[in-house]
């Protein structure tokens, strides 16, 4: 079993990450914000920055080439419709996209907004990792808990009208 600790500050014990959160077993702070037959979309658990998504497949797959046709056309349309509330919703300019191949856990595509705030980290992909362990060291409280679910919610009614 792994460890994480979410947003809110539990700790939580699971074997697969992604497969706790869409399979509902796990429930993000905040809920789900949007999903589809194939993906889910969640405030990422260990960073309280608002809006910051993580867009994870259902699926237990590893690899963006593993994805069937059916599932990459979802996926880049889901895609393509968080950012666009990200941008109508929550002003959010510029976002960084991050997959990587070697997770401990399956498919997923972070989300990541760029701040004002972030700036003093730098500019460049290098400042995402110290401005995620900002947020997670300096952003747990009240305060700033209660903006990232209320974006949550933001995001949430927007993705899901229709």
């Amino acid at each position: 079993m792994k460890k994480t600790t979410l947003a809110n500050g539990e700790t939580v014990e699971f074997e697969c990450l992604s497969c706790a959160i869409t399979s509902g077993e796990m429930e993000p702070d905040g809920g789900t914000i949007v999903e589809t037959e194939f993906f889910h979309a969640h405030q990422d658990v260990a960073y309280p920055i608002q809006g910051l998504v993580i867009l994870a497949s259902k699926r237990h797959v590893k690899c963006l080439d593993e994805l069937t046709d059916e599932e990459l056309l979802d996926y880049q349309r889901l895609l393509v419709k968080i950012r666009k509330a990200q941008r109508e919703v929550l002003g959010i300019e510029y976002v960084y996209y991050f997959y990587n191949e070697d997770t401990t856990h399956h498919f997923h595509t972070w989300m990541v907004p760029r701040y004002e705030w972030m700036y003093k980290f730098g500019r460049s992909i290098e400042s995402v990792r110290p401005v995620l362990l900002h947020a997670r060291n300096e952003m747990y409280t009240a305060e700033n808990l209660e903006d990232v679910r209320a974006a949550i919610s933001s995001l949430t009614k927007a993705l899901n009208k229709e």
